[in-house]
């Protein structure tokens, strides 16, 4: 069985800078994911018998869900004899007031200085290479695997791809020479990747008949570019109490998110007889919140609770190329609150391509969504090119999963649901590859109306989709869930 807490390597050096000498402490441990609120520390002490705590971050998560975290610090001082030296140290999670160690079964952990990088004894190998980005313009990626000598290895080799294992190369890897007492061998190879947006790999070794595999419990490793993460949120147009305090929530979540794309809908200011009143526009104070203002666009189409000019807007890291907006309502009147307006633009993105972008509040079945989502899909496809492979449609689309109206999308236009697509994919492959006749019987309780519909030709795909601002994700901030969805390249 699995520990709670495991330590898998540690690695303690010497190095000089200008006037001073440096000693470096790196610790490697293997967690269960016991939920978000746990805390893992380091408890070491040096020569002078001085117990400190240094805490552990999240780096990955493993394949077979347990978590990877890492514990550094780095000590400096103008003489060797003024450093902790050798150090005797334990691991240590805590969860919900329950305490859980690794400490060498009640001896702890001895660490010499300068001897590279040891794996604990039990562990027969381990991928040291753990983080999953890729830097903007690197063309090359050096994988580190550490092995231990009981197990006397002598071949290792990288298999990996780029293109999701259609393809798929192996790369040979070379031993790098470590100090006589550190019981742990180091093999390394370099990928050349080019512009490639992410690899995938495994590990084997042979020690004679013997291999072993590290394929990260299955799911095998992967690293990569940062993929396209899309909120979709209806704000409600001024109608929540604390309204002030959720645009801060709203704010908050984009943040930490690190969301690249944020569509909303039910965006109000201040009718101002009309004139409207950018100062007091919900997506523009909300962007004013962010750490950093995203680009933003932004148009109204009609009077909401008689006193706002009420829109939709698109938010944007990446510049907004070609913004447009028009009616896809057959009212244009902004005293008719069937009058829709939808707004779009281009954003090019880094190893994805280009991307459309439509934020869409569309009116009920029994008010017009047919027409609405008609002139919306031919706008779309009027766009569409050589150079443009992908068009999100994201929004309010007052439609059901189950209703007419969805089934309407899914059976005549070239778009699929990708909240479906990431959560639910037996029921996605009945609605949109096999065509089961029965589909509708089976999303009776899946109350969404907000979606974001990908072109079934794109060349992107949905990795994930979650709700948010729900009382468990950043709290309710509106009369809708938002739903945050992760699109990366097939």
């Amino acid at each position: 069985m699995p520990k709670i807490i495991q330590l898998l390597t540690v690695e303690n050096t010497l190095s000089r800078s200008h006037h001073a000498i440096q000693q470096h402490l790196v610790f490697l441990l293997r967690a269960a994911n016991l939920g978000y609120d746990k805390q893992v520390d380091i408890i070491w002490a040096g020569m002078d018998g001085n117990w400190q705590q240094l805490p552990a971050n999240y780096m990955s998560t493993g394949g077979d869900g347990h978590e990877y975290w890492q514990a550094e610090i780095t000590l400096e001082s103008p003489s060797r004899r003024h450093l902790p030296g050798i150090i005797c140290f334990a691991v240590r999670l805590r969860h919900a007031g329950i305490e859980y160690w690794d400490n060498n079964q009640g001896d702890n952990y001895t660490s010499l200085v300068n001897v590279g990088v040891i794996l604990a004894r039990q562990i027969a190998m381990q991928n040291l290479s753990l983080h999953t980005r890729l830097e903007d313009g690197q063309q090359w990626l050096t994988i580190k695997i550490a092995l231990n000598d009981w197990f006397a290895a002598d071949r290792v080799v990288v298999h990996w791809s780029t293109d999701h294992w259609q393809h798929s190369r192996q790369s040979r890897c070379r031993k790098i020479r470590q100090r006589k007492h550190s019981h742990t061998q180091i093999w390394t190879a370099r990928l050349k990747l080019g512009d490639a947006f992410r690899v995938q790999f495994a590990v084997s070794a042979k020690s004679g008949r013997h291999e072993l595999w590290d394929n990260n419990g299955g799911a095998n490793y992967k690293i990569s570019h940062d993929a396209l993460k899309v909120l979709i949120l209806n704000l409600h147009c001024y109608q929540e109490p604390q309204q002030d305090e959720k645009f801060w929530q709203i704010a908050n979540a984009i943040d930490e998110l690190n969301v690249d794309v944020v569509c909303f809908q039910e965006v109000a200011e201040h009718w101002n007889n009309g004139y409207g009143d950018w100062a007091s526009n919900s997506a523009n104070i909300i962007n004013q919140r962010l750490k950093q203002a995203m680009h933003l666009y932004s148009d109204w189409s009609h009077i909401g609770f008689d006193k706002y000019r009420e829109g939709v807007a698109i938010l944007s890291r990446y510049p907004l190329l070609d913004p447009q907006s028009r009616y896809v309502s057959n009212s244009h009147d902004v005293y008719n609150i069937h009058s829709r307006k939808v707004v779009m633009a281009r954003i090019e993105l880094p190893y994805l391509g280009a991307v459309n972008i439509f934020s869409a509040h569309l009116s009920w079945w029994e008010d017009g969504f047919q027409q609405q989502f008609q002139r919306l899909c031919e706008w779309s496809r009027n766009l569409m090119n050589q150079n443009v492979s992908t068009t999100l449609l994201c929004g309010d689309f007052n439609i059901t999963a189950g209703s007419i109206g969805y089934r309407e999308v899914v059976q005549h236009y070239q778009y699929e649901d990708q909240f479906l697509a990431a959560n639910a994919q037996g029921l996605f492959e009945k609605i949109f590859r096999v065509n089961d006749p029965h589909w509708r019987d089976y999303p009776t309780d899946d109350y969404r109306i907000d979606y974001i519909f990908l072109n079934k030709d794109s060349e992107l795909c949905v990795t994930s989709a979650k709700a948010l601002f729900t009382d468990r994700d950043y709290g309710q901030v509106s009369d809708h869930c938002g739903y945050l969805m992760i699109f990366e390249p097939k």
